[in-house]
């Protein structure tokens, strides 16, 4: 099994890379083949009008997590990691206004956002709960072409058809590379065998598809983008959008703290206050729709970033090549995670998203501090078997609360974690492949409405309006 780096990392847009940056990609990607015309059709057939409609959780919380925008978004041709966030509200506008899209190097297509993008809360699409349908449609209002599509996490959609296909859709399954571990247990394996760091092996199977220089710019412009959105979250203050009137605190709180640095008021929570104070940072830019990097969904953003700006800030030696190891080293745990379970909110709830980065920021950390494989695969174990059954209810199906402080408690989490598995020798009684098998089959016995509906949890204890 492989799943690059720059698949379990990638650089977009908040609020949500399940609600958000996936739609956006299938909306484009059906844009894509309307403009291709390699569909069966009548020969003088031509496309005027397009229709949208979002099922199950997109439907639930699409407007809270910006899908009606994504989709909307998508549909002029933009893709998450290159939208212009400036220009976007311009194009929103002109659709609105206008009631038609006209994508580059497209005719033209009609399309009401109050008529043509629908959220269909009654009817579920079988086999995931981020379903979507597009269509198309000609002058006399014929139906000329339906496709469906899932947000399956972390940004990754598939077709309806490759939903049912016996092809692994989360991973790349190719044998080509030299590391081809699905599991844990033959990560540990493969590296004892070969005597190579965790690291080692993601970047010899990196190296089967890129180049090193272009490995290495990956991952400094994945740092680069995580680094700058936890700078622009410490800057700002204000009422995040959406309704709640969620106040943003990690700019004041991270006042405080350079205040008591500069007295040398060193307290005794000092590691968690800067640590949750990253997390946040990154996770109220998420909710403010800003750029980040899915890491690996929108929902745990923070997680790692703020682990690795802790060790940027408080540890001496992290530098470049640290930063490529620690995120090599997580996107590797990623994989594994991705593969036999999910990172995804819908599907098995937040232990997926926040327990996935903190396994991943732990193993990222226990690393760059020295572990071995086993001490970084026990510390991957201890960060997500302690994460294990928790809900995704987001309140109003916003991307605030709980999510921007669960961030901060994953950020503490793995740290904790890499030291507990850095204090011993990697000998451990529960081992991570047990830990996700157990949090898949978790997120299967899961009620749906804990699984990013906001139909249960605190969304429906502490209403949002």
């Amino acid at each position: 099994m492989f799943l690059s780096v720059f698949d379990v990392y990638k650089i977009g847009i908040g609020p949500s890379s399940s609600h958000t940056m996936g739609p956006m990609v299938a909306a484009a990607r059906f844009l894509d083949e309307v403009q291709s015309g390699s569909w069966p059709r009548p020969s003088n057939a031509r496309v005027t009008r397009i229709r949208a409609i979002l099922h199950g959780s997109l439907a639930y919380t699409g407007v809270g997590h910006a899908t009606d925008r994504a989709v909307i978004l998508g549909l002029c041709g933009f893709l998450p990691a290159t939208l212009d966030l400036d220009s976007a509200e311009e194009t929103l506008a002109t659709v609105r206004e206008q009631r038609r899209i006209i994508p580059q190097d497209h005719p033209g297509y009609d399309f009401d956002p109050d008529h043509d993008l629908i959220l269909d809360r009654k009817t579920p699409l079988p086999g995931h709960a981020n379903g979507m349908a597009f269509e198309a449609y000609d002058a006399n209002g014929a139906m000329l072409l339906r496709r469906t599509y899932f947000s399956i996490g972390g940004g990754f959609v598939v077709s309806g058809d490759e939903l049912k296909s016996p092809k692994d859709v989360k991973a790349n399954t190719s044998h080509e590379v030299p590391y081809a571990f699905s599991t844990a247990a033959e990560m540990l394996r493969m590296a004892e065998r070969s005597g190579l760091s965790i690291s080692s092996m993601k970047l010899a199977n990196e190296l089967v598809y890129r180049s090193q220089q272009s490995v290495n710019a990956g991952l400094d412009e994945l740092w680069a983008t995580m680094n700058a959105c936890i700078n622009r979250g410490l800057s700002y203050a204000g009422i995040l959008p959406g309704g709640l009137k969620v106040r943003r605190r990690a700019a004041q709180i991270y006042g405080r703290l350079r205040e008591e640095q500069s007295q040398n008021a060193v307290g005794p929570l000092h590691a968690n206050d800067w640590l949750s104070v990253y997390a946040m940072a990154v996770n109220e830019e998420n909710a403010a729709g800003g750029r980040v990097v899915t890491a690996p969904t929108n929902g745990a953003a923070g997680v790692i970033p703020a682990v690795m700006r802790y060790l940027s800030d408080f540890h001496n030696g992290f530098g470049a090549e640290e930063r490529r190891e620690f995120l090599l080293t997580s996107a590797a745990i990623g994989g594994v995670i991705k593969h036999n379970a999910s990172i995804s909110g819908a599907e098995v709830g937040c232990q997926g998203e926040v327990g996935s980065a903190s396994a991943m920021a732990a193993a990222g950390a226990a690393a760059v501090l020295g572990g071995t494989p086993a001490q970084i695969e026990n510390a991957a174990e201890i960060a997500l078997e302690h994460h294990l059954g928790m809900t995704c209810d987001p309140i109003a199906g916003l991307v605030q609360v709980p999510c921007i402080e669960r961030n901060a408690f994953g950020a503490v989490k793995a740290m904790t974690a890499a030291s507990l598995a850095l204090r011993g020798d990697g000998t451990h009684f529960v081992h991570l492949d047990a830990c996700i098998e157990t949090m898949r089959q978790t997120g299967n016995d899961m009620s749906e409405k804990y699984k990013e509906t906001s139909l249960g949890g605190l969304a429906v204890n502490v209403p949002g309006c």
